[in-house]
């Protein structure tokens, strides 16, 4: 199946597919998710078939709306699609832009919307085999420490999130 998503060509927002986009090195959407009980966040290890960073620790979702698809039903979508979680209420926290290579000739270069969701009670996590192999709870400043020290092991945008933007992202505003 062709996926096109919201990507800028000659200044114009255009749908183009997604591959091509990161082959291309284009500025796209995209949204990330957070998902917190208390000070711990999930994160995910990505499947080894994903076409980029496969292998590597991630935030608990990240993707790319569809053409025309709004940045929250993008987030509540692949909340349940990756990792089976329903029902939890999505804040926006943020919008960041960044460009980073994902390996193999790819590019990731993304204007991305950022949401943090409260999941305490949270207890069903069923992860589809192949967007993700493993999840883990991690307390959120142990993991902005490991980003710092193990970079091999995260997603670029992990460690960007979390050495460039983590106030605004988990600092709520009152």
């Amino acid at each position: 199946m062709t996926v096109l998503i919201p990507a800028w060509v000659n200044g114009a927002l255009t749908p183009v597919e997604k591959l091509e986009v990161h082959q291309r090195g284009l500025r796209h959407k995209a949204v990330s998710i957070f998902v917190m009980r208390n000070n711990e966040t999930l994160i995910q290890r990505r499947a080894l078939e994903k076409y980029h960073t496969p292998g590597l620790w991630a935030n608990a979702c990240c993707t790319h709306p569809y053409w025309d698809e709004p940045a929250p039903a993008t987030a509540k979508r692949r909340l349940k699609e990756e990792l089976g979680i329903v029902g939890l209420h999505l804040h926006h926290r943020n919008r960041v832009e960044y460009r980073a290579d994902v390996g193999n000739g790819l590019i990731e270069h993304e204007l991305v919307d950022i949401y943090v969701a409260e999941a305490v009670a949270l207890t069903d996590i069923v992860p589809d085999p192949s967007e993700v192999m493993d999840t883990a709870w991690v307390d959120l400043g142990d993991l902005a420490r490991q980003t710092r020290e193990s970079p091999g092991r995260f997603t670029p945008w992990l460690r960007i999130y979390l050495d460039e933007h983590m106030n605004s992202i988990f600092t709520s505003a009152s």
